[in-house]
């Protein structure tokens, strides 16, 4: 689906797969170029693929801290890098350099921990080799290109580089691809194959490199994280599932960890907390805010450009690392984490089946999506938590989780509001589920497409009834509730109701545009005759920003046509959307 300003649209598909499937190396070299699609498949592999491995990659990981969260963090990373993709892909008539600008900002602004925040920047790396691609290049020199400099940029991210990490993963798998690619007629699923394949075997390698790694007895955490998205990226061209990974003992299983004590590992001379935060400023300011946290601790990662970075350290002065973004530019969405407390939650929750030491969840709680001032003081009114979202402004992946988790609600049930929002919010819900569900903690994610749903859904809520009837009433409320809107077309599009041109009103139904007119309060009208035709006993209107008298109007006109049926009409405060409609 596509969009015109932020209503969905019926757009032709876009091939999946590159040149380096169709049969001749010649036609790779003739037609280069990487498409959008391939990326954007690429993306949704590695999401799946790390959702498989999470917890795996969560109990490998022993270095820099064993926080067991490193398949946690890159997992979100990527999730956030996907949201960001599909939201510019939605965008009609997004060029391609734009979307992957949106995909590396989106996954520098969901970037989580030390593994996440070089993440980010290994992806930001390689999609703008990829859209600076010559015509003339071939796929496979690109691809080949694109890990080398991500590999570079990852290692002048780090303030103190270190051998047998996620770093050493990513230069040993760039080698190997630039190595095929300089071979006569290469193709680019070769060079994925390789690289994928060496990834592999320097993750076999990594308790070589770390002592740490070797007494535990694991691989590198965030290396077997790296391994499993470049084998969804050998998937997305070869269609095969790459061997598992092979320890140094000879295992095909990676081993679990041999843990020391959280204590000794987080001694008096270790840093005990984690520091994150963006900050807006210029690249000098964070050349020297890198060189300044490592002064004051490790695992220092400053990626990101354009103004805006994304800021890692491990330090015991958390006040002395915010003081040196205030000195470097504006920091913000600051985050700490005391790892003993962490390491301790894990072992709690690990321990028993609801941790007795843990802030204990209870009752029921309903996280919603809303669109507008108005939208957001009806939930609250109604005893949601609100989530600010909306066409151009929705929440990331972290967002919701943050909210859910933070609710303290033993039952949540999240009302997204939004279809490209439901992806966020199931992601979301299964980490917390992931996190905390040994504390009995339980959400459930209702696909409301629209915001008229989520009130609808919302109305029947009732904590009395046990989790899974609330859930199912509120399932079945939204989905019988018939949902339409209108909205003024941005830009020229072909639409399921025929051609649109800037300005004019359009009607949409059930998401798809049904209606192509000339003025918005006839069009409201035609989209509401069309939500009654099945019949219905309630009709609620919300209104939008610079709404004028369509309300009124389509009041007086239910009132005249239809007067049996009842009408509600509420102050949404939306953008975009200047009448959103339902009947049930």
């Amino acid at each position: 689906m596509a969009e015109i300003d932020g209503l969905p649209v019926q757009a032709t598909s876009v091939t999946s797969m590159d040149e380096g499937t169709t049969p001749g190396a010649a036609n790779e070299a003739r037609a280069a170029g990487i498409e959008l699609g391939t990326v954007a498949r690429f993306v949704d592999i590695a999401v799946d693929a790390l959702a498989q491995a999470r917890e795996e990659i969560d109990a490998l990981n022993v270095y820099p801290v064993p926080d067991g969260d490193t398949g946690t963090n890159m997992y979100l990373t990527v999730v956030a890098a996907r949201d960001a993709i599909r939201e510019a892909r939605a965008e009609s008539g997004a060029p391609s350099p734009a979307v992957y600008a949106a995909l590396a900002r989106g996954a520098l602004l969901g970037a989580r921990g030390n593994s996440g925040v070089i993440l980010s920047e290994m992806l930001g790396a390689t999609v703008r080799r990829i859209a600076a691609a010559h015509p003339q290049e071939s796929n496979a020199t690109v691809l080949a290109d694109a890990l080398c400099q991500a590999s570079e940029a990852s290692y002048a991210a780090v303030g103190e580089p270190v051998e047998g990490t996620m770093l050493t993963v990513l230069r040993a798998a760039a080698e190997a691809a630039v190595e095929r690619a300089a071979r006569p007629g290469a193709r680019s699923s070769e060079v994925l194959t390789v690289a994928a394949a060496a990834a592999r075997e320097a993750l076999g390698r990594t308790p070589e490199q770390l002592e740490v790694l070797a007494q535990a007895g694991v691989v590198d955490a965030g290396g077997r994280g790296l391994s499993v998205i470049l084998d969804a990226a050998e998937t997305v061209l070869t269609g095969r599932r790459p061997m598992p990974v092979t320890s140094p003992l000879g295992r095909h299983a990676i081993p679990v960890p041999h843990l020391v004590a959280a204590g000794d590992d987080l001694s008096e001379d270790g840093p005990a907390y984690e520091v994150m935060y963006l900050l807006d400023g210029g690249d000098e300011e964070a050349a020297a805010l890198r060189v300044r946290l490592g002064e004051l601790g490790d695992s220092v990662v400053v990626v990101g450009g354009d103004r805006l970075w994304n800021v890692h350290v491990h330090t015991d002065d958390v006040g002395a690392a915010i003081e040196a973004g205030l000195e470097a530019g504006r920091p913000h969405r600051i985050r700490v984490t005391h790892f003993a407390e962490q390491i301790a939650l894990k072992e709690a929750e690990s321990a028993l089946p609801v941790a007795a030491s843990l802030p204990a969840l209870a009752g029921r709680s309903v996280v919603a999506v809303a669109a507008g001032p108005g939208l957001a003081a009806l939930f609250e009114e109604a005893g949601a938590v609100v989530v600010t979202g909306g066409a151009g402004k929705r929440p990331s992946t972290g967002e919701l989780l943050a909210s859910i988790t933070a609710c303290g609600a033993r039952e949540v049930v999240v009302l997204p509001n939004d279809e490209p929002t439901v992806r966020a919010a199931l992601a979301a819900a299964s980490t917390a589920e992931a996190d905390h569900g040994t504390r009995g903690l339980r959400v459930a994610v209702i696909p409301t497409h629209a915001q008229v749903q989520g009130l609808a859904a919302l109305a029947v809520h009732e904590p009395g009834r046990t989790f899974d009837q609330d859930v199912t009433e509120m399932t079945a409320t939204a989905r019988h509730v018939r949902h339409g809107a209108v909205t003024i077309a941005a830009r020229q599009a072909m639409t399921m109701a025929g051609p649109c041109e800037p300005g004019d009103a359009l009607g949409v139904i059930a998401g798809d545009f049904a209606v192509v007119g000339a003025e918005l309060g006839s069009v409201a009208l035609v989209v509401l005759d069309r939500l009654l035709a099945a019949g219905g006993e309630l009709v609620t209107l919300v209104s939008g920003t610079e709404v004028g008298d369509l309300a009124d109007r389509a009041t007086a006109w239910v009132e005249e046509f239809h007067p049996h049926v009842d009408v509600v009409v509420y102050d949404g405060g939306q953008e975009r959307y200047p009448l959103l409609m339902s009947v049930e």
